[in-house]
Formats: C-alpha cells, sequence, structure tokens
C-alpha cells in the first residue's frame, strides 16, 4: 500500500491513554523480573541496590521536568528532536544551530531507542528460556537456557510485537492498559507474598532453600560429595536419578531440615542477604549507588515516550506533561520502590544474592520459594501465573518503545535528516511503518547479540551447572567452560550499558535543550528552567562518567562497560559523517543561513 507524506496522524490519545503509554515502558512487572538479575551481577554491590533505584529515580525526575516542561511549549511528535529543533529556532541567539543540535539529539536519541527494544526481546528470549527449562527440564536449563533458542524467541517476540505497532496507537494503547492493570496487581501479590516468608521466618527457623538444577524449593539440607577439581575439592551436590537433591541425614538416619539464616556475607567476602529491612535501603557505600543507579536507569526510561505522541493526542499541551511526570511517579516512587524493597529483603541463606546473580530469572526462582510455602507446595504454579504477567509486562515496554522510537525516525524523516523514505505514513493506518519495520529488524540483531553470551563474566555458570544442562543443539551450544565463559563480556549487560548510555546522552541533552528553551522567556522560572535542568545534566554525566571509572576502582570490569562506550563511539563517528553526507545530497548547511519562522 502507497505511503501517505502529506497527511497527519488521528488526534485520538487522552490522558489516560497517554499515561498508559508510558506506564507500559515503565514496567515495573517486567523489570523486577529482568533487572533484578542484570543488578545482582553487578559485583560486590549488590547490597546497594534500592539505593541505587532511589538515585535512578532521583535523576530521571529532574529530567522529566524538563521533558513536561516543554512539551507545554512544543507539543508535536519527535519527542526530544523536535524540542531541540523548535527550542533553538525561538531563540534569539542560537537559532543558527537549530539543524545541528536537533539532529544530535535526534541521533543520540536512536542509540537509546533503537538498541532498547532489542535489549528487552533478548530478555524475552531468556524470559523463555526460563519457563521451557521450568516445564522441561531434560530439555532445557531454567538457569542458563540455550542460546540458539533465546534467539529464535528474540526474532519472533521482535516482528510480532512490531504487527501490532503497525496497526495504530490504539491497538497499542488498549494493549497496554490491560498490561498495566495486569501486572500492578500481579506485582503487589508477589511483594506481599515475599515480605510474609521474611517476617514469619526468623533466623534459625525451618525453611525452604531452592536448587537451582532441578528449579525447586525444599525444607531439608541437601546430601553433598567431595569433587576434586583441577586439585580443588569442593562439596557437591548428591541427586537422585531424575536430578532431585538428595537430603543430608544425621546420625540416626533422620532427615536434616533446613535452617534459614540471614548472614550478610559469606566467607570469602560475597553477599548473600540483608539482615535487616535498615540494611535494605541503606546506600551501604554511595559508589555503590552510582553503580547500582546506572544499571537501573533502565527500569525508569520511557517516561518521556508520550512527549513523541503530540500529534496523536486531544490536548497535548495539558495532557503529555501531565502523563510524563505521573507515569514516573507511579511506577517508580511507588511501585518499584515497594517490589525492591520486598525482593532484596526476601533473601537468605536458603536463597542468597550469589544464587540470584548466577540464575536467569533470580525473581522466578523467589517465586517458586515462596509459593511452596505460601500455597503448600504450589510454588511453581505461582510463579508460572505471575510469570504469564511479566510476559505480558515485556510485550507492552516493548511495543511502547518500538512506537515511540518509530516516531523519532518518522520526524527525523519528514526533515530529510535521514535516508531510507522514513517520512511517509502507512495509507490506511497512518502509522510510520517503514520505521516500525526497520525497528523490528534491529531489534532482532540486537537482541540476538545479547543473548550469545547473557552468562558471561560475572554471571558465567560454575562447572557443576554447565555439566548439568541438558545436551542438544537448541539447549547446550555454545556453554564452555566456566573459565572461557567468565573472561567473555556478557553481552546482554553489555547491549544494556549501549541503551543506557544513549540515554544518559539524550537525557544531558533534553536538559541543556530545556535551558535554551525558557532562556529569555517572560514564564522562565529559574527552579524548573535552569536549577532542576542544571542539576539533571550534570547528573546524567556523572552518572556515565562514574561506570566508566568504576573498573579503575575495582567496582566490576571493564570489558562491558568499554566495549559499550566504543559502540556508542562509533554510532557519533558514523552519525558525524550521515549528518555531512545528508546535507550535501539536500542542499542544507550544517548552521543555517536564515531564521526560520517556527
Amino acid at each position: 500500500m502507497a505511503d501517505v507524506t502529506t497527511g497527519e496522524m488521528k488526534k485520538t490519545l487522552s490522558l489516560t491513554g497517554l499515561t498508559s503509554n508510558a506506564m507500559a515502558l515503565i514496567a515495573p512487572g517486567a523489570f523486577l523480573w529482568l533487572t533484578f538479575a542484570i543488578q545482582g551481577a553487578t559485583g560486590v554491590t549488590g547490597p546497594a541496590m534500592w539505593m541505587g533505584i532511589v538515585g535512578a529515580l532521583i535523576l530521571c525526575l529532574a529530567t522529566a521536568v524538563c521533558y513536561a516542561e516543554m512539551a507545554k511549549l512544543y507539543p508535536g511528535t519527535g519527542s526530544s528532536y523536535y524540542f531541540a529543533e523548535q527550542s533553538f529556532l525561538n531563540n534569539d541567539k542560537a537559532w543558527r544551530y537549530a539543524r545541528i543540535s536537533k539532529f544530535i539529539v535526534g541521533w543520540a536519541s536512536h542509540l537509546y531507542y533503537w538498541v532498547y527494544p532489542g535489549v528487552m526481546v533478548g530478555v524475552m528470549g531468556v524470559f523463555t528460556g526460563y519457563i521451557v527449562g521450568t516445564l522441561y527440564p531434560n530439555f532445557m536449563s531454567a538457569s542458563n537456557p540455550g542460546i540458539f533458542f533465546m534467539m529464535a524467541c528474540a526474532i519472533f517476540y521482535a516482528f510480532s510485537i512490531a504487527s501490532i505497532a503497525h496497526r495504530g496507537v490504539n491497538s497499542s494503547t488498549s494493549v497496554n492498559l490491560a498490561i498495566n492493570a495486569i501486572q500492578v496487581t500481579a506485582l503487589l501479590v508477589f511483594a506481599v507474598c515475599a515480605l510474609s516468608y521474611r517476617t514469619n521466618h526468623p533466623a534459625g527457623s525451618p525453611a525452604y532453600q531452592f536448587d537451582s538444577s532441578s528449579g525447586d524449593a525444599y525444607t531439608y539440607e541437601f546430601q553433598t560429595t567431595p569433587v576434586v577439581t583441577n586439585g580443588v575439592s569442593t562439596d557437591t551436590i548428591v541427586r537422585d536419578a531424575s536430578g532431585v537433591p538428595l537430603p543430608k541425614k544425621d546420625a540416626s538416619g533422620n532427615i536434616v531440615p533446613f535452617h534459614v539464616s540471614y548472614d550478610a556475607y559469606d566467607a570469602s567476602g560475597n553477599f548473600l542477604a540483608h539482615p535487616n529491612a535498615l540494611s535494605v535501603i541503606s546506600p551501604h557505600k554511595f559508589s555503590w549507588v552510582f553503580v547500582q543507579a546506572t544499571v537501573a536507569i533502565l527500569i525508569l526510561v520511557g517516561f518521556e515516550s508520550v512527549t513523541s505522541m503530540g500529534g496523536e493526542a486531544k490536548n497535548a499541551k495539558r495532557d503529555i506533561p501531565i502523563a510524563v511526570i505521573t507515569s514516573l511517579v507511579v511506577q517508580g516512587a511507588l511501585f518499584y520502590c515497594f517490589e525492591y524493597f520486598a525482593a532484596n529483603f526476601l533473601l537468605n541463606s536458603g536463597y542468597p544474592m550469589t544464587s540470584a546473580s548466577a540464575s536467569s530469572a533470580p525473581i522466578g526462582d523467589m517465586m517458586i520459594l515462596v509459593g511452596d510455602y505460601l500455597f503448600h507446595g504450589h510454588g511453581r504454579a505461582f510463579m508460572l501465573i505471575e510469570a504469564l504477567t511479566v510476559f505480558l509486562a515485556l510485550i507492552g515496554t516493548t511495543l511502547s518503545c518500538i512506537n515511540t522510537g518509530a516516531r523519532v525516525t518518522y520526524a527525523m524523516g519528514k526533515d530529510k535528516e535521514i535516508g531510507g523514505n522514513f517520512g511517509g505514513l502507512h495509507a490506511k493506518n497512518l502509522t510510520p511503518h517503514r520505521a516500525i519495520w526497520t525497528l523490528a529488524t534491529i531489534s532482532a540483531i540486537v537482541g540476538c547479540i545479547a543473548v550469545v553470551y547473557a552468562f558471561g563474566d560475572g554471571a558465567a555458570p560454575t562447572a557443576a551447572s554447565i555439566a548439568s544442562i541438558p545436551q542438544g543443539f537448541w539447549s547446550s551450544f555454545g556453554y564452555t567452560t566456566h573459565e572461557r565463559m567468565a573472561a567473555l563480556p556478557n553481552t546482554l549487560l553489555t547491549v544494556t550499558l549501549v541503551s543506557n548510555f544513549g540515554t544518559f546522552l539524550l537525557y544531558a541533552l533534553s536538559c541543556l535543550t530545556c535551558i535554551v528553551a525558557f532562556r529569555g522567556r517572560p514564564d522562565h522560572s529559574f527552579v524548573r528552567h535552569t536549577l532542576i535542568p542544571i542539576f539533571g545534566l550534570l547528573a546524567n554525566v556523572v552518572c556515565m562518567g562514574f561506570y566508566l571509572a568504576a573498573p579503575f576502582i575495582g567496582l566490576g570490569t571493564w570489558k562491558e562497560p568499554y566495549l559499550a562506550l566504543g559502540i556508542a563511539g562509533l554510532w557519533a563517528v558514523y552519525g558525524f559523517f550521515h549528518f555531512s553526507r545528508i546535507g550535501k545530497e539536500h542542499g542544507k548547511s550544517a548552521l543555517l543561513e536564515e531564521k526560520i519562522v517556527a
């Protein structure tokens, strides 16, 4: 069907629809499942996970204020890209830089919007592998799903979700409204269950411990036997023919029950659990908070997504600013803080952080643990029900990001700042379909890269875990030795950081744009238009810089952040050449020669 190059998008979104789309991208049900594993694998910084969420939230709130304020001035399609153009065009001194400023902002936003959906479909591959491994442990390892299986899932999900986006924003909004209600309800249920388990199991009381190989929880101590590997003796769990760990027995032949403890660290200094509630919300070390915040930014981004839908909003100037702030406060300040507290408070000797960091889905493991206790051995069923809501939330957040990214690409295409005829709308659906399908292809590729070594570096499985993976092309291909996998970068963390670096750049530039937009205006507010944007600008730059500096002070490895920085650098270099080429192709100079009436 032919494109429409002169038509306009339909104005169908109310405040509820706008807020719902933003809330879908900041999806607590999805990101607790996803990001807890990534944050848990950041080495010694695990104890500061909750405070890292708070730090990222403060940074995002400062940036959200900037987006909300600019949306009042310039409601339209394109989000930061559009804001940059209008802000500079309407500035008496900086108007010459309108083209170059909007291109830099738009190009940086693509590092975020084109990589983020790929992270999501990669995570959906990991998630699906965990579920399949839980249901069919003889075919797939739940803790370490097969690489090619996860790739196939990533490709399938990328194009399936793009097909929903292709149909139009109304279809997406209806999906997101339903998903938001379901995931919030499921989130509250799990959080309450986790808190109930912790409060009803004081230190020394009989409890459950989780076994990652069998994917179930047991009320007894495990029988072990010493095994010598490379001259080192380690205790290995003894199992029956079906893989179930055998119980340890005392001198009288009685099964030894498992008694829970909440020791903070083991003999090697590895973080295990929080001894009390105060420990959960404490920063422990501020350097740890910075590291955690730089990863946690992934779970809070998306509040700005509705600013790309100004062309489809019924009352853009009034509703978009409200939707930006409301979505972040409700999802971030209320639900994320609550759910992360509950999950961290649950950690114990039966499921310590060392187990969480080695699992593809620690929240799923926790659901089985608390479900076995509360529902009399039906923990796996409880986890599967909750997992369905997580799956829906992942669909919602990926759908929302594809919608946002495609509209930014569409805005740049209309301005002839990128090639590929992205400036046209689908004749029937009035959606930027070329951008949507291109983004689906990119997401599939990025998703496949993300899962190649999703268990590399600090998340490398132990030799015993690798040996227990069912053999087969879909289940074990690519899993070598612990040493080799530990030496490789974690590809899921790497692409996450690429997306996060794009986010930091975009948010920092947007804060700067807000200062330009309101400079010299009669409605200028020092707090909203200078103080908060400067804080947001500095916070974004510092967080990105700290992650790059962290390996030099013993926090994490250099592999993932510097590999991500290299990718971001290549994107910037390519952007420079693209900007020059597209300018010559369309007769555009880098600096405007005469002021355009905006």
